[in-house]
C-alpha cells in the first residue's frame, strides 16, 4: 500500500480538510503520516497521527485589524507564509527523510512541503483548501502578481536550494480543490485541477459541554454566527452588532454565537446562546441560517448541510468566497465594516425568507457536494498520483478566465443592502497559529 505524508500549517481550516482525505486513504489500508504542528494535527486527526514536527516562526508582528486588500495579501506573505516555510522547510526535509513517502500532499499556504518535496525529486500534490488562487486574483494586479514571483523565487533559493520551478501553490503532478462548480462557478482550469468537493469529515470524539437541550424542536428558526477561529482581533464590533439584532428578533429566531475571545456583552435576552465553542458539524444539521466571516471551510460545511448563509468577509480570500456564495444564489452579502445590527437583521430575515430562495440555492450547491465525493474522490486521485497513472503537466498556475466582470466577489455590488430584491471561517483547537 501507499505511504503518504501530508505537510500542513498550524491553522484549523487548512487542516480539517486534509483530514478526511487522510481518514478515507487510512480506511483503504494505507499509511498516513504528517508533517506540522503535533498537538494541532493531533487534536483534529487523533491522538494517534504520526506527526513530524516542524518549527514554527517566532516574534510575528501583529497584523493590524483594518489591514485589507493588496496591503494585507502582501502582510500575509511577507510576515507570515514566508517565515512560515522558512521556519517549517527543515522538519519537512527531516520528514521526508525518514518516512520516505510515495506522495507528499502539500497545503498551498505549506509551501515549504512543495518547494522542498520538489528539490528532493518527491512526487508532490497540491492540497487547495480554498478556492481563492484558483480564480486567479492576482490578475488585475500584475505589479503585485511580480512581486509575489521574485518572493517565492528567493524562498526557493533558501529552501529548496534553487531547484525545480513549478510555482509551489500548483503541483505539476495535480491539485486538489475542495470545491465544486456549483460554488466555484466557470472559470478555466488547467487538467490537473481536480474538484473533488469539500472534504467534511467527523471530527475527534472530545468532551461536548454543548447544552443541546437548548435546542428544542419546537423552537424557531435557528441562526449561527462565527468568525471562525483566526478573526478574534477584528470581530468584537461585528459579534456584538450580531447580538443586538438577533436579540431584537426573538419572536421569530433564536441564535447561537462562537465568542472564543469573550467580546460580546453580557445581559442577554433567552433566545440567544453564546458559547466559546460549538460542535459545528453536528450543530450545522439543526440550522436554517450561518452567518460568518466566509470563511471556506465554514463556508463549504454550511452549504454541505443544505444552509443559507450570510457572509461579511474580512480579508484575505473570503471576498472570493463571498461572492462565491452570491453567485451561486446560497446567500447574502455584507460589507463587515458596515454591518451594523440593523443590516444584519434584515440580512438574516432574506436568508431565512424561502421567497428569496437562497436555502433552495444552498441545497443544490451541497447535493453537488456529495455528488463529487470530497474526501473519497481526493484518495481517489491521490491513489493514481502515487500508482503513476497521473503524469506531470507542467502547471504553474490556474487561469482565472471567468468572464467580463472579473472574479467572483470583487465588485461591491454583491452586498447586500437590506432590500431583498436588491443584493449587490468552530471549536478551539490548541496548537493553532493566529495568523498576524
Amino acid at each position: 500500500m501507499g505511504r503518504f505524508l501530508f505537510v500542513v500549517p498550524p491553522l484549523v481550516g487548512h487542516v480539517n480538510p486534509a483530514v478526511g482525505t487522510a481518514a478515507a486513504l487510512a480506511a483503504r489500508g494505507h499509511d498516513i503520516a504528517w508533517a506540522g504542528r503535533p498537538e494541532l494535527v493531533r487534536g483534529l486527526a487523533g491522538a494517534d497521527a504520526v506527526v513530524h514536527p516542524c518549527a514554527l516562526p517566532g516574534d510575528l508582528p501583529p497584523r493590524p485589524a483594518d489591514l485589507k486588500g493588496p496591503a494585507a495579501f502582501r502582510f500575509l506573505w511577507e510576515s507570515f507564509l514566508v517565515p512560515l516555510a522558512e521556519a517549517m522547510a527543515p522538519g519537512v526535509r527531516t520528514a521526508i527523510g525518514a518516512y520516505d513517502p510515495d506522495v507528499v500532499v502539500c497545503d498551498q499556504q505549506a509551501v515549504a512541503g512543495a518547494l522542498v518535496a520538489e528539490s528532493l525529486g518527491r512526487t508532490w500534490v497540491t492540497s487547495a483548501t480554498t478556492s481563492a488562487e484558483l480564480v486567479d486574483p492576482l490578475a488585475a494586479m500584475p505589479k503585485v502578481a511580480a512581486w509575489l514571483d521574485e518572493l517565492l523565487a528567493a524562498l526557493r533559493d533558501r529552501v529548496g536550494g534553487a531547484a525545480g520551478g513549478a510555482d509551489p501553490r500548483f503541483s505539476p503532478h495535480g491539485v486538489l480543490a475542495y470545491t465544486t462548480r456549483a460554488l466555484l462557478g466557470p472559470v478555466e482550469l488547467p487538467d490537473r485541477v481536480w474538484l473533488v468537493g469539500p472534504s467534511v469529515a467527523a471530527r475527534p470524539a472530545g468532551g461536548d459541554d454543548f447544552p443541546w437541550e437548548w435546542l428544542d424542536a419546537s423552537g424557531p428558526p435557528t441562526v449561527l454566527v462565527t468568525l471562525g477561529t483566526a478573526n478574534n482581533d477584528a470581530g468584537a464590533r461585528f459579534l456584538n452588532a450580531a447580538a443586538e439584532a438577533l436579540g431584537a428578533m426573538g419572536d421569530r429566531v433564536r441564535a447561537v454565537l462562537v465568542d472564543p475571545g469573550g467580546l460580546v456583552g453580557g445581559g442577554l435576552p433567552g433566545h440567544l446562546l453564546v458559547r466559546p465553542h460549538v460542535p459545528q458539524l453536528a450543530l450545522l444539521e439543526r440550522l436554517d441560517a450561518v452567518v460568518c466571516h466566509a470563511g471556506h471551510n465554514t463556508v463549504c460545511e454550511a452549504l454541505w448541510h443544505g444552509v443559507p448563509l450570510v457572509v461579511a468577509p474580512i480579508r484575505d480570500d473570503q471576498p472570493i468566497v463571498a461572492g462565491q456564495v452570491v453567485d451561486a444564489g446560497a446567500g447574502v452579502r455584507l460589507r463587515f465594516g458596515r454591518a451594523e445590527a440593523a443590516r444584519i437583521g434584515a440580512a438574516v430575515d432574506a436568508v431565512l425568507d424561502p421567497a428569496g430562495g437562497h436555502r433552495k440555492a444552498a441545497a443544490a450547491v451541497g447535493e453537488s457536494f456529495r455528488a463529487a465525493g470530497g474526501s473519497e474522490s481526493a484518495a481517489d486521485r491521490l491513489e493514481a498520483v502515487a500508482a503513476g497513472s497521473a503524469g506531470a503537466t507542467g502547471v504553474t498556475g490556474a487561469a482565472g478566465v471567468i468572464g467580463p466582470d472579473g472574479p467572483p466577489g470583487t465588485a461591491e455590488s454583491t452586498e447586500f443592502t437590506g432590500n431583498t430584491g436588491d443584493t449587490r471561517d468552530s471549536r478551539e483547537t490548541g496548537g493553532e497559529v493566529r495568523v498576524p
